[in-house]
C-alpha cells in the first residue's frame, strides 16, 4: 500500500470514528454539536482565523495581523454538561467560551463572556471573562499541578459543568474551577484562535469528541468524571 493510500485510509477511518462518536453521544441525553463531516451548526465571530473540519476534528489555525477569533454554535446553552478533547500547539493561546455573546451595541459584536482557558504552562482550566472584565474569575490562582496539566502535542480532555450560578472545570480528570459567578446565564460555546500579532507561521488548535447534554437548573446531578 504506499504511503498516500495508507493516509487517505487513516484520515477516512478518522472521520467515521468522528461521526459514529456522534451518533453514540445522542445516548443519556448527550448530543453533539459538531457532525465530524463539516461545520454545520456553527458560525465564525470575529477575526479571520481559519476553521475547518478535518478528519473528525475541528481545526483552527491562526493568521497574522487578526484579533482574537471564535467559531460558535448558533444554538445557545444554559445549564449543561460539556466534554471535548483538545490539542494545541504549545506557543498559542486558546480557550472555549461557555455562555457567551455578541451583540451589536457592545463593543460591535465583540464575543465576550466566560472562557475555559486552554494555555500549555498557563491556567489551562480556569475561568476568564473574556472582553468583559478582563480576568480570571477563579478565587484561587494557578498552582505548579495546575500549569502542568496541559501536556503538549498531545490530546486533552476537559470537562465543563454549569448548573445556576455554579460553574465546574476539570482538566484531565483534575478539578480546577468551582465558581460561582451570575453575570451570564445562557449563551453560545465558542472555539477560541487567540491572534498571534504579526507571525506568518499559522499556529493550530484541534478539538474532537465534543458533547454535551442539558441539566437542569437546580438540583441536578452531574455524572462523576
Amino acid at each position: 500500500m504506499s504511503g498516500r493510500v495508507f493516509c487517505k485510509c487513516i484520515a477516512a477511518i478518522a472521520v467515521l470514528a468522528a461521526v459514529g462518536f456522534a451518533a453514540a453521544a445522542e445516548e443519556g441525553g448527550w448530543v453533539s454539536p459538531f457532525n465530524g463531516k463539516d461545520l454545520e451548526g456553527w458560525e465564525q465571530i470575529n477575526g479571520k482565523a481559519k476553521y475547518e473540519a478535518k478528519d473528525g476534528t475541528i481545526l483552527g489555525s491562526s493568521v497574522p495581523n487578526s484579533p482574537n477569533s471564535f467559531l460558535c454554535t448558533k444554538k445557545h446553552y444554559g445549564d449543561f454538561e460539556l466534554e471535548f478533547d483538545v490539542k494545541c500547539d504549545p506557543r498559542l493561546n486558546s480557550g472555549v467560551q461557555i455562555r457567551s455573546e455578541s451583540k451589536k451595541d457592545y463593543q460591535n459584536g465583540r464575543v465576550h463572556g466566560y472562557q475555559v482557558e486552554i494555555a500549555a504552562g498557563g491556567f489551562s482550566g480556569g475561568i476568564y471573562d473574556e472582553s468583559r472584565r478582563n480576568k480570571f474569575l477563579n478565587s484561587g490562582g494557578q498552582t505548579e499541578e495546575i500549569r502542568k496539566l496541559l501536556k503538549k502535542d498531545q490530546w486533552n480532555r476537559y470537562r465543563v459543568v454549569c448548573q445556576g450560578d455554579h460553574i465546574q472545570t476539570w482538566v484531565n480528570g483534575v478539578k480546577v474551577t468551582d465558581l460561582h459567578d451570575g453575570m451570564t446565564a445562557s449563551g453560545f460555546i465558542g472555539l477560541q484562535v487567540h491572534g498571534v500579532g504579526e507571525l506568518e507561521e499559522p499556529l493550530r488548535v484541534q478539538w474532537r469528541n465534543i458533547r454535551l447534554r442539558d441539566l437542569p437548573a437546580k438540583g441536578a446531578k452531574a455524572s462523576k468524571p
